[in-house]
């Protein structure tokens, strides 16, 4: 009863939203509170929706100070060079643009955080795609699954969560994983060409003058006042915060939110030290704080229901009841392929420590190794991070003003294609077997 009600539950969600006959901050507290009640959890159903509020206020407040810190220092100019530089070297050419989003977001998710990796990427691409009138939905595709790749590192948090969960050492499970990524890599920067192509058959190549490039101006933030509200004479004191940040952010020194709490007081200080300017810049970027934690926390009533109900680990036992026991020795590719579905339908911390010391455990009986388990149990993660149960997706969509059922509907099959990627590469490597004899 509870595998049908939760499979049906996350059915008629992905539908609304992908039809938009229903937007995700609606759906995300309407669909499961009509089934929790038609399942019969009246009592306790409040207690549930607060206790998965509870756990997403971290990373609501997190992405609160993230929008608000990296928006001033958009609004400073402190990413301006950056976007001169892309623009010089790829000109007017939307192929060049793609792929360099690609590998742009590739080493900018080598911190292993994706809601950083998107203010980032977005803030120095979207005013390219904008002035050259090409489609954001594939920069979008390709800024969401890079940062899917990259945070396959021991720092990320999928690595970290298997080592934890199978007690483990993470770097045993990241090392033999790197031509995988590698591999994974490369598809994406394949698929970048792909949609250069048709983006340039689309539109052309665009020559665009030195001074066209000068006055261009970065996507977020407030577009009518940014010349008053740059701070040029402060680009050092602004790199230098900013990367203290991110090597903090890196090194684990204090909670992430902490730190962006803190670099926001100190940044808004140093740029804007008047009480009129601070409250100017606050409210520029409100309505984008407002959009992304009002689904944050919309999301935490899904997962507080999904787990109060014991739906997830319904719906988990029943996909691990269908495993025949001639399928043991291809059990490594197995957990490649369910760790799919698994971490688009429920959270990281669901599949890594519930689901996957089951796996392993029965795994050994074959002679399959926990570390094979563990990085075969990973391979799903670019396509975990479309989830809309990813509070860091509604980052991405929020700050490109796209809705999330286009970017799920566009960027679904390419998820899929560069997890296949990264199987494939994990099998041809030797990372885990196709079977064990």
């Amino acid at each position: 009863m509870l595998t049908v009600l939760g499979f049906s539950m996350v059915i008629c969600f992905m539908y609304l939203i992908m039809t938009k006959r229903m937007s995700a901050l609606i759906a995300l507290i309407i669909v499961p509170t009509l089934f929790a009640l038609a399942g019969g959890y009246w009592h306790g159903l409040g207690e549930m929706m607060l206790n998965g509020v509870k756990t997403l206020a971290p990373t609501g407040v997190m992405l609160t100070f993230s929008i608000l810190y990296f928006g001033m220092m958009i609004d400073a100019g402190l990413f301006d060079p950056l976007v001169r530089l892309i623009l010089k070297i790829v000109r007017g050419d939307p192929l060049k643009v793609l792929v360099g989003t690609a590998v742009l977001t590739l080493l900018v998710s080598l911190d292993g955080d994706s809601s950083t990796t998107y203010m980032i990427a977005v803030a120095a691409f979207l005013p390219l795609y904008h002035r050259l009138g090409m489609s954001v939905l594939p920069m979008l595709c390709l800024i969401n699954l890079a940062s899917g790749i990259m945070n396959l590192s021991p720092w990320g948090g999928p690595t970290a969560r298997a080592a934890a969960a199978l007690r483990i050492d993470a770097l045993d499970i990241f090392i033999p994983m790197i031509p995988a990524m590698l591999l994974g890599g490369l598809t994406l920067v394949g698929m970048a060409v792909l949609f250069g192509l048709r983006e340039r058959r689309r539109l052309g190549i665009m020559t665009m003058e030195n001074h066209h490039l000068d006055n261009i101006s970065l996507g977020l933030g407030d577009a009518d006042d940014c010349e008053a509200n740059r701070r040029p004479k402060m680009f050092w004191p602004n790199f230098i915060l900013t990367t203290t940040l991110l090597v903090l952010l890196v090194v684990g020194l204090m909670p992430i939110h902490i730190l962006f709490m803190l670099a926001f007081a100190i940044g808004v200080m140093l740029n804007y030290p008047s009480l009129e300017q601070q409250k100017a810049r606050i409210g520029a970027h409100a309505a984008n704080v407002l959009a992304v934690t009002a689904l944050i926390f919309a999301a935490g009533v899904f997962t507080g229901i999904l787990s109060g109900t014991g739906m997830v680990d319904a719906m988990a036992k029943s996909l691990l009841a269908v495993i025949p026991h001639s399928f043991g020795p291809y059990l490594a590719v197995f957990t490649a392929v369910v760790s799919l579905p698994f971490t688009f339908f429920m959270s990281n911390d669901a599949f890594y420590f519930g689901i996957l010391p089951v796996i392993a455990q029965t795994a050994a009986g074959y002679g399959i190794s926990a570390e094979e388990i563990a990085r075969a149990s990973i391979i799903g993660q670019p396509f975990h991070l479309l989830s809309p149960l990813v509070p860091s997706v509604y980052l991405l969509v929020g700050l490109a003003k796209v809705d999330i059922g286009d970017h799920q509907r566009f960027s679904i099959k390419w998820g899929i294609l560069v997890s296949m990627a990264l199987m494939a590469g994990g099998i041809v490597f030797g990372a885990f077997p196709l079977w064990h004899r």
